[in-house]
This record gives C-alpha cells, structure tokens and sequence, in this order.
C-alpha cells in the first residue's frame, strides 16, 4: 500500500536531515515504513545513490543492473509522485532495534558531512520548486529503466546510467542545479550510446542477412 506523505522543497543538506531523524527516534523500535517517511525525498534519493554505486565501474555483475534498477524506479517514482514507494507490508512494518540503528545512522552522518563540502545551492531553476523537482525525479526515473537494460556484458552500459543516477540523485538532494544538469547530460549521452550499439547489432544483422 503506497501512503501519500507530501514531500517538500528543501535546501537543508541530507546529513543534517538524518541527523534530525537520529534525535526523532524515541521509541524503543521503529519500523522501515517509518524511517522513511521520517527521511523524506532526501533520504530517499541517497539510497537511489547508494544503490548506483555498484555500477561506476565499466562492467557490472550480470543481472544485479535489473535488482537495483527496479529499485531505483520506484524509488524515484514514489519522488516524482510524492508517496512513499511501494514495499511488502511485512517489509515496511518490520520493527527495528533502535538501540542498534542509531550508531549506523550516526556513522552515515559523519559519512555525509565529508561530502558536503563539495556541493553549494547554485543554478536552482534545475533543482528547486516542486514542478521541477517532479520533472527531475521523471529523468531519475528513466535513467533507472537505462540502467535495467539486458547490456550487462557491454562496456559503459551501465557505468553511464549509474553516474547519471548517482549525479542526478545528489544534485536533486543538495539543490545543486549545476550536478543536475551534469546529470541530465549523462542520461543524453547514454541514450546516444545505446542508440549507437542498436545502430551497429542492426547493421551487423542487415551484412549477415546480405551474406547468408
């Protein structure tokens, strides 16, 4: 059952947000559903991050592309429709120890601030207001079905998704227009490159069918 949860506009930076999230867990447990509604859009476009990590390099684990790419579609649908993502029930009300979770957040927060140094609120008609942010979360969307792609084997096929995803992802959360125009950019360029590969496996065929 998705639940409408209205996410916000935001310039806050996503480590101090998880931070608020450490402070807000009082009770003993808390289930997964709770968390993120309490993460919001942005912690939410860090797991879409984190979840294209495994594929910055120029060939991926055959068959992981479609696991994480699905994620990242929902993901970044429920963004774009402004619900939670969809979860198994049993999933999404799991309880979780908080006596356990708050030292990993905590660890995720020192993480965070590390890079927080390298991202600054610019160009924000590309990432603020929520029409864009809409649109954006569409774009995050689409690079997430690239990067689901049956290419595994292929160099680039998914390394260009997953910096897309990881750019669009980042620059989304930090307001940083100038990463989300890097990050469209990178969706572009990756739509180039698959049409290119369709381009030549149809001329392949077209000399086969000439020479057979």
């Amino acid at each position: 059952m998705t639940t409408a949860i209205g996410f916000t506009d935001t310039d806050r930076k996503t480590s101090e947000l998880l931070e608020d999230i450490i402070h807000s867990i009082k009770d003993e447990h808390v289930t997964l559903r709770d968390l993120l509604a309490m993460m919001g859009e942005s912690g939410l476009l860090l797991l879409c991050a984190l979840l294209s990590l495994p594929f910055l390099f120029p060939v991926s684990i055959p068959g992981v592309s479609t696991v994480f790419g699905a994620g990242i579609v929902l993901i970044s649908a429920a963004i774009t429709f402004n619900r939670l993502p969809w979860l198994p029930q049993t999933l999404a009300d799991r309880r979780l120890e908080s006596g356990r979770l708050k030292p990993v957040l905590q660890r995720g927060v020192t993480m965070l601030r590390r890079f927080d140094r390298f991202f600054k609120p610019r160009l924000m008609v590309l990432a603020s207001g929520a029409v864009v942010n809409r649109i954006n979360g569409l774009v995050l969307m689409g690079a997430g079905l690239l990067l689901m792609a049956p290419l595994g084997l292929i160099p680039f096929s998914n390394t260009l998704p997953g910096i897309a995803i990881l750019l669009l992802a980042a620059g989304i959360s930090q307001r940083d227009g100038l990463v989300v125009l890097a990050g469209h950019v990178m969706v572009v360029l990756t739509i180039v490159y698959f049409a290119g590969l369709a381009l030549l496996a149809y001329g392949a065929g077209q000399s086969f069918s000439l020479f057979g």
